[in-house]
């Protein structure tokens, strides 16, 4: 690796806010044992994930008058393995370092490998080498499986593909977790619907009242809408055709993060036929 120019205080610090976030950052051990294997001080391991980061990757830099070990400390964090089964995440932490690295020059690849680039100067000329609508979504805190699905489509601002493939997303959640194999309304009908017992495979509360059975109901014509409204469209007429606003895929992409959100809460019933 060649010598890479030293980050400034601040730029470490967002670098380190983001690896040791409390909800989505490394944990305090991982955190320990890439310091270890980095041969990197451990000081203060008993102070928040970021201020201890801060302080060791700080220190090591100015011993080193240059960055290299917190470059290497990043490789290690966002190696793709770590992320195995779990992209949403991978892409989330990528794009959320990517805004910081991009003022220092650099870009962090899907290979978790940084890249030199021409550094920005501006919060906005950041924000568009991320993606402007990926930015925007995680302004709004959309749940990661949505990110994940789109990440191509995202960063290429294609909002016709990223609509398709959001809505392909729920219909894999919903599948991954029953092992039907059907699609769009016919899968929402398998999965949720009452049935003769008036017991779906997958319940959204515990249908015992007039009101939770109204909530179910509408969350199963809320996919029903989705599907017939974006994924039957995208999949048979021409991009050219159906024109997608910036706004249109806002929207659409919180309406399936929602529904992500509702089916990770789901609860599989005891239901076998």
């Amino acid at each position: 690796m060649s010598v890479i120019s030293a980050f400034s205080d601040t730029q470490l610090e967002r670098i380190c806010d983001v690896l040791g976030d409390t909800t989505s950052g490394l944990t305090g051990s991982e955190i320990g044992r890439i310091l270890r294997d980095l041969n990197i001080q451990d000081p203060m391991p008993g102070i928040t994930k970021r201020r201890r980061l801060y302080e060791s990757l700080k220190a090591r830099q100015v011993r080193d008058r240059c960055g290299n070990n917190v470059v290497s400390f990043i490789h290690r964090a966002m190696d793709p393995v770590r992320y195995t089964g779990n992209s949403g995440h991978f892409e989330s932490k990528r794009q959320e370092l990517n805004l910081v690295l991009a003022f220092s020059g650099y870009s962090l690849g899907e290979d978790g490998m940084l890249r030199q680039k021409t550094a920005v100067r501006t919060l906005t000329e950041a924000e568009e080498r991320a993606g402007r609508l990926r930015s925007e979504l995680q302004r709004r805190h959309v749940h990661h499986d949505v990110l994940g699905f789109c990440r191509a489509e995202l960063l290429q601002n294609n909002y016709f593909h990223a609509v398709f493939e959001a809505t392909k997303s729920v219909a894999d959640k919903i599948r991954s977790r029953i092992g039907l194999t059907g699609d769009g309304a016919e899968l929402v009908d398998q999965a949720f619907g009452l049935g003769k017992t008036g017991m779906p495979f997958l319940a959204f509360n515990t249908l015992q009242s007039e009101t939770e059975r109204s909530e179910h109901t509408g969350l199963m014509n809320l996919m029903k809408g989705m599907f017939g409204t974006f994924r039957n469209v995208t999949a048979h007429a021409p991009k050219v055709s159906w024109p997608i606003t910036e706004q249109d895929a806002l929207d659409l992409l919180t309406i399936a993060s929602f529904l992500h959100r509702r089916l990770d809460g789901a609860v599989r019933t005891p239901r076998t036929v």
